[in-house]
């Protein structure tokens, strides 16, 4: 049985964290607001939550999931490396609209779908989806819509294609921007745009003084 809880409120919102964090811990999926689009999320590290987030967008692991994480340190134990124009980047977007993919740590134990080696991060521009990011650790986040459907930009738009597959609804109102994050890739020879969205390739440019590449 999935549970809506209004963040609105001071008390629904602490009741609807410690439910999430919980469902989270357990395996269960959550739908969380971002400043972008509404996630519908997972502890990135359960590889059985993960699938059961594939399938209840009903989409396949060729298409791997994102991570969220609630600070820009976290990240360090993530990569490979992080690069100079990554750390540029991050000052300048995070948190915000920018997703970077960047080699992941060989070491880690977690399977986001067919990423050959890579991992797209994001730290979100939402209180919300911060405090549950702080208290849970890395979460497997992608948008909270049954693939080839429209996107949610209020917890209702999820609930009503996500319905009972989500354990936990955290309804923090509409989503200010409507719009997907920018995907930059960073594990090539040069900076390239696999999606624009809520940053702009002029800002990006501007950010790293030259011009990114547009897939």
């Amino acid at each position: 049985m999935s549970t809506v809880y209004d963040c609105s409120r001071q008390d629904s919102r602490e009741a609807g964290l410690a439910a999430a964090a919980g469902a989270v811990r357990s395996g269960r999926l959550v739908v969380l607001p971002t400043d972008t689009l509404y996630g519908i999320g997972c502890d990135a590290f359960d590889a059985a939550a993960v699938r059961s987030l594939l399938e209840a967008k009903g989409r396949g692991p060729d298409m791997p999931i994102p991570v969220l994480v609630g600070s820009w340190t976290t990240i360090d134990g993530l990569v490979f490396s992080v690069p100079t124009q990554a750390r540029q980047l991050i000052e300048a977007f995070w948190p915000g609209g920018l997703s970077l993919v960047l080699n992941h740590a060989p070491s880690l134990n977690w399977d986001l779908g067919e990423t050959r080696g890579t991992v797209m991060l994001r730290m979100p521009l939402h209180p919300v989806a911060i405090e549950l990011l702080r208290e849970v650790g890395p979460m497997a986040v992608s948008s909270a819509n049954r693939s080839g459907h429209a996107p949610a930009t209020t917890a209702a738009d999820a609930q009503a294609q996500l319905a009972e597959s989500v354990a936990v609804y955290l309804d923090g109102g509409t989503a200010d921007k409507g719009v997907a994050s920018t995907i930059l890739d960073l594990t090539g020879a040069k900076p390239l745009v696999l999606r624009e969205g809520a940053v702009t390739i002029a800002e990006l440019n501007e950010v790293l003084g030259e011009d990114v590449v547009g897939k």
